[in-house]
C-alpha cells in the first residue's frame, strides 16, 4: 500500500510541474515587470497567469488524462493484491 501512495504523490507531482512551473515563471516575469514600470495593478498579475494556465491544461490535458487513467487501471487492476 505504501509503493501505491508513493505512486500517488509522483503522479501528482509530473502532472502539476508544468502548470506550477509556467504559474511561477509568468508571475516571476509579470513581478519584475511591475517593479520596473511601477503600476501595482493586481490584476495584472492573475489574468496572464490564467491564461498561461488555461491554455497549458488545453495544450498537456489529454497526457494528464492518460496518466491518470493508466495509475486508476492499475489501482482497480491490482485492487485484491494489495488488499492482501
Amino acid at each position: 500500500m505504501g509503493d501505491l501512495l508513493q505512486q500517488a504523490l509522483w503522479l501528482a507531482f509530473w502532472i502539476s510541474l508544468p502548470l506550477l512551473g509556467a504559474a511561477l515563471v509568468t508571475a516571476l516575469v509579470v513581478s519584475l515587470f511591475q517593479a520596473a514600470t511601477q503600476i501595482l495593478e493586481p490584476t495584472l498579475s492573475f489574468v496572464p497567469k490564467l491564461i498561461l494556465v488555461a491554455l497549458l491544461i488545453a495544450l498537456l490535458g489529454a497526457w494528464m488524462g492518460d496518466r491518470l487513467v493508466d495509475f486508476a487501471q492499475e489501482v482497480w487492476g491490482h485492487w485484491a493484491a494489495w488488499l492482501d
